[in-house]
Order: C-alpha cells, then structure tokens, then sequence
C-alpha cells in the first residue's frame, strides 16, 4: 500500500493542500474531488496509480480547508479548469499526465482537458456529464426533486442548512447503503469555517447566476462545453441518488452520454454504485480506470 502523504502548493494565486502518494518522478495524475467531499475520497485509487507508477495528487478544492477562501470569489468551472492547469504547471507535469475528476471535480476536468488539451494524456470523469449531455436533465420532475439542493444553495438560507446532519443527508441519498461515517467527517473538517462553508455553496450559485461569472476565466469556461480533443472515460453509478443514472442516459443507455463525447471516449454504468462510485464499488470504478489509462 503506496504511504499517502500531504502537502501545499501555490498555483493560480492559491494555496492548495493536496493528498499525495507514488514517485515523486511519475507522470502526475491529477485527481479532483466534488461536493460535498474532501481529497480523501480518492484513498482507494490513489495507491492503485501510484502502483502504477504515477505521482498521485489530490488537492482540496478551492475554499476546501485546508486550501484557501479565494480572494476573488470565484466559483464557476472555468475557475476550477483554470486551477488544473496551473496545478499541473506548478507540480511539474507533462503531456503524459492524467486527469481525473468527479462531480465538480469532472466539471474542472472538461474544462482542463478542453482548454489545455496537451497537458493531459488520459482524461476520467465520474458522475456527472458534460454539461451539454445535461439540458433537458433538470426539466425532469424526478430529477427536479433530486436537486432540490441546488435551488436552496440560491437562497440566504443556504449556510444555515448546510451543516453536518444535512451533509449526512445528502450522502445517504446519493449513495444508498454506504457507510459515509469518515467521508463525512473529513468534508466537515473541510467546512470548518463559515467562509468555507460560503465557498462550497459558491460553486452552486455561480452556476445558476451569470453575474457571479469572473471574465477572466471566460476561455476556461468556455472550455467546459466546447469540443475535446482527447477521449474521455465517463463512469455513472447505477443507483447514483444526485444525478439518476435513467436521467443521464434518457433510456439509451452509455451510448447516450457518448454522443457528447469525442472520438474515442467510452462510457460505462458502474452496477450497485451510487453517485460516489469510487467509493461504493472501488475495485471496479479502479479496474475501469487503470485499463482506460494503460492504453
């Protein structure tokens, strides 16, 4: 089992904490987590790619404790792209380096793969597609209800509600039957404060309001919806209770989020996983991902 140990780095004008394990000379393998979770989510395949030879690192994401509030308030997935690219700049990686995302993790991982193409030799997004595979997902009645989270983010109720009972909620919901005890408690960790707690709810409010979009990371944004040039490998859990797996793929199956997908890509429903996949069935969300990037 590779050690697992912790760092900081300055990058974008932020400091990130980062989880790290493998050769401090591998090809870097960027893994970027989502909400409401914490670098920690990434134990289980971490020492998987740093058998493999890479050089693991998982921040926490901006406003994640231990990284930084950012002083400029911004939130939207351009942002988050543009974090992965300078992350990978400041941690030294190479065209050979991979990128790995989940939730808004996969969202910052469109964005980086589409805007900074070169940089990335294998792209892996989970749980959440592009968002171009999404547009009618939210006119679902079913869905509606499922995100009724995202609609409370919008409201000045927001910071009194996310605390850890409603954290637990969302666990319990999203992946059915998982014991989400320590996962839990690492994200409370990582809203210790009120203005990281205002930062998670940032993300969500930035995406449903153009006014909190920064113009300098218009290109990165862009990037998040335009054309990849590099395959990618997205993984959905079957009993995902975020983002329901019948939604996503409207009936139709993996091909359904391929056709948002490049050249190349391929899609796959993970049986009995939820919308934390990596976590619920770890040894296949693993497999999937250790054969995309052996290639």
């Amino acid at each position: 089992m590779a050690e697992i140990t912790t760092g900081t780095v300055t990058a974008n004008g932020l400091e990130f904490a980062y989880l790290a394990a493998g050769p401090e000379d591998g090809p870097l393998a960027l893994c970027l987590h989502g909400f409401p979770d914490s670098a920690h989510t990434w134990r289980h395949l971490m020492p998987l790619l740093a058998g493999a030879g890479y050089r693991v690192v998982a921040p926490f994401m901006r406003g994640y404790a231990p990284t930084a509030v950012p002083e400029d308030g911004a939130y939207q997935g351009g942002a988050l792209a543009a974090d992965a690219v300078a992350l990978h700049e400041v941690l030294g990686g190479g065209p050979d380096a991979v990128l790995i995302g989940h939730d808004w993790g996969a969202f910052a991982t469109y964005g980086a793969a589409g805007h900074a193409p070169g940089r990335w030799r294998k792209v892996v997004a989970l749980a959440v597609p592009p968002i171009t595979a999404m547009v009618n997902t939210f006119l679902d009645y079913e869905q509606l209800k499922r995100s009724f989270y995202m609609f409370l983010f919008q409201t000045p109720l927001a910071e009194m509600a996310l605390d850890r009972t409603f954290v637990e909620g969302l666990w319990r919901d999203w992946s059915p039957g998982y014991e989400a005890s320590e996962d839990v408690g690492h994200v409370m960790d990582c809203l210790a404060a009120p203005a990281n707690i205002a930062a998670a709810i940032g993300y969500y409010r930035a995406m449903l309001d153009p006014s909190r979009l920064v113009e300098r990371y218009a290109a990165e944004e862009a990037a998040t919806t335009g054309e990849w040039e590099r395959p990618i490998l997205y993984l959905h859990g079957a009993d995902d209770g975020c983002l329901g797996a019948d939604t996503v793929m409207r009936g139709g199956g993996p091909d359904a989020v391929l056709a948002f997908l490049p050249e190349g890509s391929r899609a796959e429903i993970v049986p009995g996983g939820g919308h934390f996949l990596h976590l619920d069935r770890p040894a296949e969300v693993g497999r999937l991902i250790m054969d995309w990037i052996a290639v």
